[in-house]
């Protein structure tokens, strides 16, 4: 004999639900969020930069546009370059209506791990149309070395 349970049938999960309840969460969230959070904010790092080596030097270029000499402060401390300055803002009054924004004003820093061992002593800096150049030399022992051969 055959035995027939009346049962609700197992309920069909609808597997975009849980995604779209996701999508109101994050939707609520967004709205709760200040205005100032959710203005460009521009590059991921400031200022951007290459580094790059020769036979005898490190050299490090920054991007820094807007940013006088006077504004900058580079420190070297260990295998550490830091590059701090400050980039100010156009003078206008609080009575102007922005249609865009997106040039940052403000404190900014920047530090990067050199890749080779330098001599703290020979580190010269030269801003030229907002480009700031680093220069290091390397340290001596990481300089190449010409050995001379000696025939018998």
């Amino acid at each position: 004999m055959a035995i027939i349970r009346f049962t609700e049938p197992p309920h069909f999960r609808n597997p975009w639900a849980e995604f779209e309840r996701l999508r109101r969460g994050l939707d609520q969230l967004s709205r709760n969020y200040p205005e100032k959070e959710l203005q460009y904010s521009g590059a991921n790092v400031f200022p951007p930069l290459n580094m790059y080596e020769d036979s005898e030097t490190l050299i490090v270029k920054a991007e820094i546009p807007g940013v006088g000499a006077d504004d900058l402060e580079i420190s070297l401390v260990g295998d550490t370059l830091t590059i701090q300055g400050t980039r100010k803002g156009n003078q206008i009054d609080e009575q102007t209506s922005y249609h865009r924004r997106e040039i940052e004003q403000g404190n900014f820093s920047r530090a990067v791990s050199l890749p080779t061992k330098v001599n703290p002593d020979k580190v010269t800096a030269k801003l030229k149309n907002g480009i700031l150049t680093v220069t290091i030399d390397k340290a001596a022992e990481v300089k190449p070395r010409q050995v001379k051969i000696v025939t018998e």
